[in-house]
């Protein structure tokens, strides 16, 4: 039977990668995102794979994703908590409150509320898991990203007693710990400390790649084929896990 997989902010980056991987090894999944663009977009392209618009932070719209995944799924195997905002790149006395909790309201509470209606129905199947997206930022502190890192080390917290409660229904619960992801997204963290700390693009650039042992960026790529084996046949006693995807980064600065 195929794995039946919801993947939050599916549409693009890590979590388009991680579901593009799951459709091709046979899976059905199901993305949530607040880009209606991307989710027509990816769910045109791939039959597979079936799309929810909305906010994992806002309630209704996560009743209204769960309705969706029952539609079209019929249960659930695999939930990849990868829904998440950076926020700005600001120092502590700087940075603004409002902000703050809006990292935490999406990357916090909203990994909470779809884990949360999750719970039942992978409770309900044979062979579970849950994968959360932290990052080297819940490993280590992170300079002028407060929020970011706050939210990234509370997930460890986060999936450490899910893999406790859970754990008796044979469900598997980890996190993930990318490092510098190749991609936009990547080029718009070195644009913000650049901002904050006057060298150029290219000096944090090249700063960052001083950090890492293995000087490449990360292929999202990697990610998935990762994320796949955590929710494979092969790794049912791999539970409450921190899994470092880092090119063995030093810090995350």
């Amino acid at each position: 039977m195929s794995q039946r997989v919801l993947i939050t902010a599916g549409a693009n980056g890590i979590g388009l990668a991680v579901a593009r991987a799951f459709a091709a090894n046979g899976a059905r999944v199901h993305i949530a995102d607040i880009n209606a663009d991307a989710v027509k977009a990816v769910t045109a392209e791939n039959p597979d794979i079936t799309g929810t618009v909305g906010d994992v932070s806002v309630p209704g719209d996560v009743e209204a994703l769960f309705t969706d995944v029952q539609a079209r799924l019929g249960g659930l195997d695999v939930l990849v908590n990868n829904a998440g905002i950076a926020g700005p790149t600001a120092p502590v006395e700087q940075y603004d409150a409002g902000a703050f909790a809006a990292v935490i309201g999406v990357n916090l509470q909203g990994t909470f509320n779809v884990t949360q209606k999750a719970i039942p129905l992978l409770k309900e199947s044979e062979a579970a898991s849950v994968v959360t997206m932290s990052s080297l930022a819940g490993r280590f502190g992170y300079p002028n990203r407060i929020a970011y890192s706050t939210t990234k080390w509370g997930l460890v917290g986060f999936a450490k007693t899910l893999a406790m409660e859970l754990g008796p229904f044979g469900i598997t619960s980890n996190t993930i710990h990318p490092g510098a992801v190749d991609g936009p997204r990547l080029m718009s963290v070195f644009e913000g400390r650049a901002a904050v700390s006057g060298r150029t693009v290219q000096e944090e650039i090249d700063s960052a790649m001083a950090n890492q042992s293995i000087k490449k960026f990360i292929d999202p790529n990697d990610i998935a084929a990762l994320i796949l084996f955590l929710a494979g046949p092969h790794a049912r006693t791999i539970s409450g896990q921190m899994f470092p995807i880092d090119a063995d980064s030093k810090a995350a600065v």
